[in-house]
């Protein structure tokens, strides 16, 4: 099967900071207008209409790209709940930027792996290896989709690859 991984488009989370959202509540920032014009170009690149259908993450930012890459394709859009993002905080009670930041550092410097010294409660390398994974039985039955996601999603099947909003990951599995 291969699969075409499409990162998200630019997030804004100036409204989410405005209104104080915690935890999985920041998950609901959209993309700003440069990160729906990032979605509309990589939706237009020639190797997404390979694909029969779009497996997106339940984050507002990816579910905007996929949509823009449904209005292009004419594919279907099934959400995958195991294609979120990597989780800085287990409880989902963070409250601002800078814990994920600082959640993202640890993460770092411990390559993932959590010990009793940890300061934040993040999901550990191999959690987020093992839901990644978790979604790709469901569709087997196709031969090429695309899955809308997050970096570290990303990453868990193209390896420490940079990627860039709306960049397009080729995946053969």
């Amino acid at each position: 099967m291969k699969i075409y991984f499409v990162r998200h488009g630019e997030p804004d989370y100036g409204v989410i900071d405005e209104r104080g959202y915690m935890g999985h509540g920041r998950d609901l920032a959209p993309l700003t207008e440069k990160g729906r014009a990032q979605a509309e170009i990589a939706a237009c690149d020639p190797r997404l209409k390979e694909a029969s259908l779009i497996v997106s993450s339940p984050y507002t930012r990816a579910l905007q790209t996929a949509a823009a890459i449904s209005r292009q394709t004419g594919l279907d859009i099934r959400v995958e709940v195991a294609l979120h993002e990597w989780m800085p905080d287990l409880s989902f009670c963070y409250d601002c930027s800078e814990y994920s930041i600082g959640a993202s550092l640890e993460y770092e410097a411990k390559n993932g792996i959590r010990d009793e010294s940890c300061r934040y409660n993040w999901e550990s390398k191999e959690q987020l290896f093992a839901r990644a994974h978790s979604w790709l039985d469901r569709y087997r039955d196709h031969d090429c989709i695309i899955a809308v996601s997050h970096g570290m999603v990303i990453r868990q099947f193209a390896g420490e690859i940079p990627l860039s909003c709306c960049s397009i990951t080729e995946i053969e599995i």
